[in-house]
């Protein structure tokens, strides 16, 4: 097995590269103002979505880099009681957080010295290669529910 091209694969698939949208592309342009903005028989908003893609894209980060964290209550612990944030500023941070956090777990994954497949000591067979997997296949699935809300909502991605 070629682990640098496992490693590439798995950056270009984080990065929103390929079959999905990046987080970037998805949230570029929404207004603020929509974020809060309930579509009829979904059961999040937008910003319900962008925030808990953050949450537990950090989850998953400190579950990684700290043997004593202890993820929120599950399922409660891991979405926003409000349907919008309390403004441009929270939404700001929140995007700037998961961009953050995002480029740390690339970094992980790009180093070589960081095993892929060696378990954490402190979990129950998990190790880098299956979390980044859970993190690619957990944003792209809510990163796509955030583009049918901009579509229902009437806010296309621009050039897509």
């Amino acid at each position: 097995m070629n682990e640098k091209a496992l490693r590439e694969h798995l950056v270009s698939s984080l990065s929103g590269k390929g079959a999905h949208i990046s987080f970037d592309r998805a949230v570029e342009g929404f207004p603020v103002k929509l974020l809060g903005a309930r579509v009829p028989s979904l059961a999040h908003t937008a910003w319900q979505l962008g925030y808990h893609v953050w949450l537990c894209q950090w989850d998953i980060l400190e579950f990684i880099r700290d043997p004593g964290y202890r993820s929120p209550s599950y399922p409660s612990g891991y979405w926003p009681k409000e349907d919008g944030p309390s403004g441009e500023r929270e939404w700001t941070e929140i995007v700037g957080k998961f961009r953050a956090d995002l480029k740390t777990l690339i970094a992980m994954v790009r180093d070589a010295k960081s095993d892929l497949f060696e378990p954490f000591p402190h979990g129950e067979g998990q190790n880098l290669l299956r979390e980044a997997l859970t993190v690619i296949d957990h944003n792209s699935y809510h990163i796509g529910q955030f583009v049918d809300i901009r579509m229902l909502l009437g806010v296309p991605v621009k050039d897509w």
